[in-house]
């Protein structure tokens, strides 16, 4: 198939780079129309089995009356003044009118301390700090946070108008600004991978190929595959539903990474089948019978390994695997049709501005070829192939070793860079309010039942009680009597319209509102979201307070807000990451048995693979987690990884490392057919694909560590798995333990069961007789 495509495209070059250039302008077309419209930062579930107790909150409450609108908390803060002082109130009540101008389809309600203290002087708790420096306009935007997102810039703009004059510092925090802010790091994450991945993988490219014609090829091929894809995706997320902002990222990523190295594959037998004295069209269609086979065989065995993430219901598993395995299809359909014409085209000329350093190509065959690093390094461990193994197999099990101490969870705003103004709001909101974040995405309890039944608003009480005493809960009331305690104006309100609260202050820390059959109870949760003190509260709150509080009554209670979300979402992945796991390694054993006719080498294959995705999990876990060289590589430490990162990176190294190995040990399958010599058999695998899979491993490193550099941990934590999993697996994997373990099994590596001979005999680069 790849050969009578090289051949077609090849008989009608001009043609087939026509349709090309026609995608890439349609293309350019759509995604600007499209593509700002076809992504979300929103992340959702999909229930597919039983219920999710966050979704089905969601449910319950969309379109309700008392369907939290997507809330924002502009923070006035002052160095100097307090609350109590005018030039303070007249600054709160300035920023306040200015967000009131706003038109009404951006922000439906906003509120300040000073309104708040004189109307419900309970509520006005939660917007002064506990060293009154600081107040609090609340913003209640209008419409669903979709369109939230779309005009929360206006308020952003407000905010920033207004910060840093007069000695006061102005700042916004909230779900839907903490969500713009991380699409917008993103976006730069995503332009500093280009500006970095792209001139070090030219750099590469011109060093391999010596000739910046040739050079340019594939970094062209990744550019166009890329836009084409986001096109595609354009189009779908307009029509089937948003997709989350994510899959641009790992578009870009994926492709310059894919893209560079199929075209350099095909690019490499094309000029080394010139140098043989063909023309340029034989050329090109040898090419599509050998290399492109490759090409074909390494993209549908990443997409094979992709497909598992589609396993997990939930949006950004969705997202993330169909940019991934479209890039790569697009990838490949241009790496088979569109570069062999452009080759056809060139021909020798494909050489031109030749670098005067450097006069050879990475060649795809080792006939002719002296030994060079990689078959020195490939003898002398295939000298002491068991030394090897415990040594290399050894620092490869203790780098994995960190992975058992994985602390999965989410990055959100806690993360963002430290000069991140949203961050700096997050902080000013934790540290110095009594309710903290909590105040902002409380986790909400709807229970479904008619309040009106004594019995079910005695469980409503029991259970409100019950949250009061709450070790986490308590924390926070603590925090509010200290507020009342050191606010005479407030005490003065409460007197008057709240005297019990001076008493009891859990009713300002438990709002709760009705409607119909629908009673929702707000929670604060202090902290991050996604931490595990913010886990424990949702995990108590379904497992003891709620049954203990509404067993037996006619009403059932769920538990929703982002932290649920979140837990929902953690709850959810653990749950799926055994399957997927056994389906990438199902069909990677399958695919590699029929490949090579033997159970040895799938066995192999996989265990290798696993060892330097393990490493690169540990490597994860040290540099994060416990800041090893974080600082010296420009990271950030947290106390967590991306919980979603490991089933992803999974997918996408099991396939990437796979095409590797089969393009090593097909050549090494072929000439023990021819020899059976299994030592020279091995140097001749070694020797023939080194500087190719070297070439493309280094390529891959550059391009992922660009990605790695951005401010986003979740960011920086992607690209240097990848970076790392695939150095690994060219340099240790493919340099000592594939000989070693090759070595050392001999003939046995080819063994297949009698039962299983009627498998095919598949070749994934053929060679001419």
């Amino acid at each position: 198939m790849t050969e009578t495509l090289a051949r077609i495209s090849s008989s009608r070059p001009w043609m087939t780079i026509g349709v090309w250039l026609l995608l890439v302008l349609v293309a350019l077309g759509i995604v600007g129309q499209l593509l700002p419209t076809a992504t979300t930062t929103e992340l959702r579930i999909i229930p597919r089995f039983g219920e999710v107790g966050s979704v089905t909150v969601s449910e319950l409450l969309e379109g309700s009356p008392i369907e939290p609108p997507p809330a924002e908390v502009v923070i006035v803060r002052s160095g100097t003044l307090t609350v109590d002082d005018d030039a303070f109130k007249a600054k709160v009540e300035e920023v306040t009118g200015k967000l009131r101008e706003l038109e009404p389809e951006v922000i439906q309600a906003s509120t300040n301390y000073y309104e708040v203290l004189t109307t419900t002087p309970l509520d006005s708790l939660a917007l002064v700090s506990t060293d009154r420096r600081s107040a609090i306009v609340a913003v209640q935007m209008t419409g669903t946070l979709g369109e939230a997102l779309e005009n929360i810039e206006e308020v952003i703009h407000v905010v920033e108008e207004a910060d840093g004059r007069d000695g006061f510092d102005v700042l916004v925090v909230g779900d839907v600004s903490s969500r713009f802010e991380q699409a917008e790091l993103s976006a730069m994450d995503l332009e500093q991978g280009e500006r970095i991945g792209l001139p070090v993988a030219l750099l590469i490219l011109l060093v391999l190929f010596g000739a910046v014609v040739a050079a340019l090829i594939p970094v062209g091929l990744a550019i166009v595959s890329i836009l084409v894809t986001l096109a595609i995706v354009s189009v779908i997320g307009n029509i089937v539903g948003e997709l989350v902002f994510f899959v641009l990222l790992w578009i870009t990523m994926i492709g310059l990474a894919v893209g560079i190295d199929y075209s350099l594959i095909v690019v490499s037998r094309f000029r080394e089948e010139l140098a043989r004295g063909l023309s340029a069209r034989d050329a090109v269609v040898k090419a599509g019978a050998t290399a492109s086979r490759t090409v074909f065989f390494s993209g549908m065995t990443v997409v094979i390994a992709l497909l598992g993430v589609f396993i997990v219901p939930h949006t950004l598993f969705f997202a993330t695997g169909l940019g991934a395995i479209l890039v790569v299809l697009v990838s490949v359909t241009a790496t088979l049709t569109f570069l062999p014409a452009v080759l056809t085209v060139l021909g020798p000329r494909v050489d031109l501005l030749r670098l005067p350093f450097r006069r050879s190509a990475p060649s795809a065959s080792a006939e002719g070829q002296r030994p060079g690093f990689w078959e020195f390094i490939t003898r002398k461990t295939m000298r002491y192939p068991v030394v090897s193994i415990i040594v290399v197999g050894g620092l490869m099990v203790w780098a994995s070793v960190s992975y058992f101490g994985i602390n999965t969870g989410f990055n959100s705003v806690e993360t963002f860079p430290e000069d991140s103004h949203t961050r700096e709001a997050f902080t000013a909101l934790e540290e110095d309010f009594p309710l903290g974040y909590g105040s902002a995405n409380p986790a909400r309890i709807v229970v479904e039942g008619d309040i009106s039944d004594s019995s079910v608003a005695a469980a409503v009480q029991t259970f409100k009680q019950a949250v009061v005493g709450d070790p986490l809960v308590a924390e926070a009331l603590q925090k509010i009597r200290q507020a009342v305690e050191s606010d005479p104006a407030l005490i003065a309100a409460l007197l008057q319209s709240n005297p019990e609260v001076l008493n009891d202050p859990s009713a300002a820390a438990l709002p709760t509102e009705t409607h119909g059959n629908l009673t929702v109870i707000a929670i604060p949760v202090p902290g991050a979201p996604s931490g595990a003190e913010a886990f424990g509260l949702i995990e108590r709150l379904r497992d003891d307070y709620i049954p203990a509080a509404f067993s037996g009554v006619p009403a059932e209670a769920h538990v929703g807000g982002i932290s649920a979300e979140f837990l929902d979402f953690d709850t959810q992945l653990s749950a799926y990451l055994p399957i997927i796991f056994a389906f990438i390694l199902g069909v990677s054993f399958i695919l590699l048995l029929v490949v090579f006719r033997s159970i040895v080498i799938p066995i192999k294959a996989i265990i290798m693979n696993l060892l330097s995705v393990g490493a690169a999990y540990g490597l994860m876990v040290l540099v994060f987690q416990h800041g090893v060289g974080a600082d010296l590589l420009g990271f950030q430490q947290i106390e967590t990884i991306e919980a979603w990162l490991p089933l992803i990176l999974f997918a996408i190294l099991f396939g990437l490392s796979m095409d590797y190995h089969v393009f090593m040990l097909s050549r090494i399958r072929e000439r023990y057919d021819q020899t059976h010599d299994n030592a020279e058999s091995v140097a001749y695998g070694l020797r023939s694909t080194a500087s190719l899979i070297t070439g493309a491993a280094l390529i891959m490193v550059a391009v992922f560590s660009g990605f790695a550099s951005g401010d986003m941990v979740v960011n920086q934590q992607a690209g240097f798995g990848l970076a790392v999993a695939v150095l690994l697996d060219a340099t240790l994997v493919r340099s000592i333990l594939v000989p070693a373990s090759m070595q050392l099994l001999g003939a046995r590596n080819w063994y297949l069961p009698g039962f299983l001979n009627w498998l095919p005999q598949i070749q994934v680069e053929a060679e001419e007789d």
